[in-house]
């Protein structure tokens, strides 16, 4: 028996509003008006799909950082940003996870989310699925309004979990509904009434019966249905096709969010799984060159994620100024000033050796004085005890932290003026001076309790290498809950 142990979310703070997208269209493109209501999540400059899968693996293993017992680890994308590199690796080393595991890229179709899925349920063992996608599409387009961006993650273990794992069917059929050629440029779709009759219509369905019939479960069983579309009332035609009860069909989170490509199949199961009672039944289906259908079986027990889909979509700021959505997807090009000329190039040498410093944050703490510092040197910083070989690791990303200084900058180069950074002092012991992100001019102070991210530190558009580390970012939580006490205490 083998299911999802646990899971979580991300969505991006940023929501741009559909309205003010329609808006600077309308003198081009005024029959777009109609898809201008509600929000699509929108990632900041400095995330793309393996930053958001990487904090949505965060949220599915809670806040242990000992993460020795995943054995496996499968990440799944369209919009990966290397094509011939492991972004897998990438993710395991921002997770600290073991040099022993096993680590896979999926990609090629929308239906690669639940594809991976699928193949983590089929190998057992414990193994961590997670999902992010970011695509671009053109501006004055109706894929810029339908598109969000999002990720999901899924921690697989024996025993039923969270959510036992009962079925699954596939269909695999070369019907190409859109495309994207190695040049990383846009989607190009075909008629949308050829899609939708010839291909959602036609491929869907067996593959959700042959889950069902794996799992020995009838349609009418179904408590939770998931099918992401942009097509309107696409996953209600489908349960009607199929025997599914209409009540049974989720929202697909169209209004305040968009459809995450191959992202939102598993981030709708993630948010069906926060609904779903003690022994409801959850189907979640995907189409792409064919479909992908899985089917499991609540059991109201588990870890709940700490965040999740209700709380990343809670989380918002909503996004008004089109122009800077433009220039954060490179569709605008803009003068970036003198300070912007620097070569980016990254000593891949000096990463490989520091990996777990620059990607895992981790840092070292003195075996005989137990003084924190980051970086970890041969020598510790103790004043009193400065001694030799004797620092053993200290992970940092998952603990506390408050802003000691910092400096809003409007004269260094940023993607998203003024370029925040501050020293930042860890519970515990340590402090880094970092970047601090998803903020603007006044959110910042001292004092300010905030939390790791792992996010983009600069693009090396030359050679095409993207560089990560982690940034600091408000603890809006630790915020809310500061506030609370203080409000209690007057």
């Amino acid at each position: 028996m083998v299911g999802i142990a646990a899971w979580g979310a991300y969505a991006p703070r940023l929501r741009l509003s559909r309205k003010a997208v329609t808006e600077a269209n309308a003198w081009v493109a005024p029959n777009l008006k109609a898809k201008g209501k509600g929000e699509r999540s929108m990632a900041n400059w400095d995330e793309d799909a393996l930053t958001m899968a990487v904090e949505a693996a965060r949220d599915a293993l809670g806040p242990d950082d000992d993460r020795s017992h995943i054995d496996s680890l499968y990440f799944a994308s369209t919009t990966a940003p290397f094509a011939d590199r492991l972004n897998a690796g990438i993710v395991s080393a921002a997770l600290t996870l073991e040099k022993s595991i096993t680590a896979t890229d999926v990609t090629g179709s929308q239906r690669c989310g639940l594809t991976a899925l699928g193949q983590a349920l089929a190998a057992g063992g414990r193994a961590l699925v997670a999902v992010g996608e970011h695509r671009k599409a053109r501006a004055a387009s109706a894929q810029e309004l339908d598109f969000g961006d999002g990720a999901a993650a899924f921690v697989i273990g024996e025993g039923p979990g969270a959510a036992q794992f009962l079925g699954r069917g596939s269909v695999t059929d070369d019907f190409i509904d859109h495309f994207r050629g190695d040049d990383g440029g846009f989607d190009y779709y075909w008629e949308e009434r050829w899609i939708r009759d010839e291909g959602i219509v036609k491929l869907v369905p067996p593959a959700i019966r042959k889950a069902l019939e794996v799992a020995g479960l009838s349609p009418s069983d179904v408590d939770h249905f998931c099918f992401p579309s942009t097509f309107s009332g696409m996953a209600a035609t489908l349960a009607k096709t199929i025997g599914i009860r209409p009540e049974a069909v989720r929202d697909n989170l169209a209004s305040v969010m968009g459809e995450a490509g191959c992202a939102h199949g598993p981030i709708m199961l993630a948010h069906a799984l926060e609904d779903a009672r003690e022994n409801e039944v959850v189907l979640v289906a995907q189409f792409g060159q064919g479909a992908e259908a899985l089917v499991f079986r609540a059991t109201g027990k588990g870890p709940r994620p700490a965040r999740g889909v209700t709380g990343s979509l809670a989380d918002r700021e909503v996004e008004t100024n089109y122009l800077k959505f433009l220039t954060f997807n490179g569709l605008v090009e803009w003068d970036k000033g003198m300070r912007a000329e620097k070569d980016n190039k990254t000593a891949l040498t000096t990463l490989y050796r520091n990996e777990d410093m620059i990607l895992g944050l981790v840092g070292g703490r003195c075996r005989e004085t137990g003084v924190v510092q980051f970086p970890r040197t041969r020598i510790s910083v103790a004043p009193n005890n400065p001694a030799v070989d004797t620092q053993e690791p200290y992970k940092f990303a998952e603990r506390r932290a408050s802003i000691l200084s910092y400096s809003a900058d409007y004269l260094t180069f940023s993607m998203a003026p003024p370029n925040h950074y501050g020293m930042v002092v860890f519970e515990g012991g340590g402090r880094i001076m970092m970047d601090i992100t998803d903020v603007a001019p006044g959110d910042v102070e001292t004092g300010l309790p905030v939390r790791m991210v792992f996010r983009i530190k600069e693009i090396d558009e030359k050679r095409g290498f993207t560089r990560y580390f982690w940034k600091a970012t408000p603890d809006r939580a630790a915020i809310a809950a500061r506030s609370a006490q203080t409000q209690a205490a007057e």
